[in-house]
Order: structure tokens, then C-alpha cells, then sequence
């Protein structure tokens, strides 16, 4: 394909993609929640399964993970299945002491997707595409959409308002025509998305893929607790809480979790410092492992599913929308 520009490839390659999907979805790699079991279970389903290089700690728990997952889909492969890729999500935030270490080791296993999240994929890309991979650059604003196309990336994930966990403040409706002024590669739209007609509706809006997070962490293969997983099935957007208070960003949690890690919903502040290495087990520190994060899509989860039984009933929504008049 010599002489195609890199926007052309691109979409070369996400229609190859997408004909190996059952529908266009990304599970969304979410801390301490996504690994090796959803990121399989996913892809066998006919979704791109991900999950963030910093779960698996420490450093040699990562090769293990990459080495089973490899393993695994290769089989599925071998024995006559057609699963969809799998993504690394790489934190690419200063204050991640493993970022290099972390990339190295997804550079040995080259999966076709990788995404980078807080912070630019500048250092990331060239060596992703040194072996064929793709690069999605995880922002949550028109201003860092705008940054990491100039970086480079080939796909733009837009975490629009209503994402669990770390969110934009953009809605879809904004976000994505805003973002097509100047990007012409592939877009993946999160935030909210918690359904097959949700996922057809980010089409329409001019997205490629949806990225769905809340919904898998309610699976029988997500690494959540029980009690997260039975949490997110009894809630709904009314107990969502957006606050800066544990990480120096906006994010969504459920509030019944802040309540049972003995804090006040209505009294936190805002952290001075941005952190995202959540090791410290301070009350100032608890994010995710404590306290949990959900999108406002929650009402959506009504029992906690296989991931494969997950993705039949979204296909089952998604089909339905598209054939709609």
C-alpha cells in the first residue's frame, strides 16, 4: 500500500477490523476491572477487548497476561474462530513510574491496538506503527483531540460527558461533529453509551466505534468485587457523582461506595495535584480500589452477565436500531 497516506491505511485497517466484530464496540480497559478473562471473553464475543497495562502488576505479571491472551485468541484462532482484536491501554501520565516498561513489553507482543489515556501518545506512536499497530489516543476535549492528531494518532477514543471514571464535559452531540472539522481517521465515542441502540446512535453522530465501559464491569469475567458488580445492578444516575476529589480530574463515581468508604459525598474538595498512580492507601487515595467508578448509563446493567451473553443482547439492540425506518 506504498505511497497511501496514513489516514488511508487507517481506515483500511478498521475495516478489516470491523468485518471481524459482531458490532462496533470497544469494552473499554478500565483500572483494576479489565483482564485477561474479560479481554478473551470480549473478543471471542465479537468485541475489541482492552485493558489497562497497569493492572497486571508487577512487571511480570504483565507478560504473563499478554502471553495467555496471545495464547488464547491464537487457539480460538487456530480452531477455526474469527475473534476481534485486543487493545493495551497505556497511561502515558507523568506520574506513572511504568509507563516504559509497560510499552516495551507491548511492543513484544504488538497487539493491533493500542491506546494511550492521560496525556499525549507523541512517545507512543512511531514505535506502534514500526510494527503495523494502530495508535487510539483516549481525550476528553476538542483542545486534546486537536493535540493528538498533530502527535500523530491514528484513532481518536472522545470521552464525552457520562463516562465512568475520568470524563469529558463535552456531550456526544458536540464532541464528535466538532472533532470531524479536522479529523478525518477513526473515532471511538464513549460516555453514557450503555446499550445496542447507543451504539448505533454513535454511528449516526459519525463515530466508528463505541466504547462501553459501565456495562462490562457487571460481567462474570470483570476483576470487580461482588459487591461492585451488585452495586451497579441496584443503582442508578441519581447515585452517579461527578468529583476531582480523589485524582485532580472530574470523574464519575457511585456515591453509595464513597458513603461505605466513610466519607461524605457532599463534602470533597478538589485535589490540588493531578495522580493517577492510586498505590497509596490514604483516604485521599482510594479511587477505584475502594471507591467506584460508573458511568450514567448504569440503570441500563439489570444483572450481572457473561460477557458473551452481554454482547448477544447489544447486537440483539444494535440490529434491531439499525433496521429502524
Amino acid at each position: 500500500m506504498a505511497g497511501e497516506s496514513n489516514d488511508a491505511l487507517a481506515a483500511t485497517r478498521v475495516s478489516e477490523i470491523k468485518s471481524r466484530l459482531t458490532l462496533p464496540v470497544i469494552a473499554a480497559p478500565m483500572f483494576l476491572v479489565s483482564g485477561p478473562d474479560l479481554v478473551i471473553a470480549a473478543c471471542k464475543a465479537g468485541v475489541i477487548g482492552a485493558f489497562p497495562t497497569l493492572n497486571a502488576r508487577p512487571i511480570e505479571e504483565l507478560e504473563r497476561w499478554f502471553e495467555r491472551i496471545a495464547s488464547e485468541l491464537g487457539a480460538f484462532t487456530a480452531g477455526g474462530g474469527r475473534p476481534a482484536p485486543w487493545a493495551a491501554n497505556l497511561i502515558v501520565h507523568g506520574s506513572n513510574p511504568r509507563a516504559g516498561q509497560d510499552l516495551e513489553m507491548t511492543l513484544r507482543f504488538r497487539p493491533e491496538i493500542v491506546i494511550t489515556a492521560l496525556g499525549t501518545p507523541a512517545g507512543v506512536v512511531e514505535a506502534v506503527h514500526a510494527y503495523g499497530g494502530l495508535v487510539f489516543a483516549d481525550v476528553n476535549s476538542v483542545f486534546y483531540a486537536k493535540k493528538a492528531a498533530a502527535a500523530g494518532a491514528d484513532g481518536l477514543v472522545l470521552v464525552s460527558s457520562g463516562a465512568g471514571g475520568h470524563t469529558g464535559a463535552l456531550t456526544p452531540f458536540a464532541f464528535v461533529p466538532a472533532v470531524r472539522e479536522f479529523f478525518s481517521g477513526p473515532i471511538v465515542l464513549g460516555g453514557g453509551i450503555a446499550n445496542g441502540r447507543g451504539v448505533r446512535a454513535a454511528e449516526v453522530l459519525g463515530a466508528d466505534f463505541a466504547y462501553l465501559g459501565t456495562r462490562f464491569i457487571a460481567t462474570t469475567e470483570s476483576l470487580a468485587p461482588a459487591e461492585y458488580k451488585q452495586m451497579l445492578v441496584e443503582s442508578s444516575e441519581e447515585d452517579i457523582i461527578l468529583s476531582a476529589h480523589f485524582t485532580g480530574v472530574p470523574a464519575h463515581y457511585l456515591k453509595p461506595s464513597i458513603v461505605k468508604a466513610g466519607l461524605d459525598p457532599g463534602a470533597l474538595g478538589v485535589r490540588a495535584e493531578k495522580k493517577f498512580d492510586h498505590r497509596e492507601k490514604t483516604e485521599e487515595t482510594k479511587a477505584w480500589r475502594d471507591i467506584w467508578a460508573a458511568g450514567q448509563g448504569v440503570r441500563a446493567i439489570k444483572r450481572v452477565q457473561p460477557a458473551a451473553e452481554l454482547v448477544r443482547d447489544l447486537a440483539a439492540e444494535y440490529l434491531a436500531a439499525r433496521s429502524t425506518p
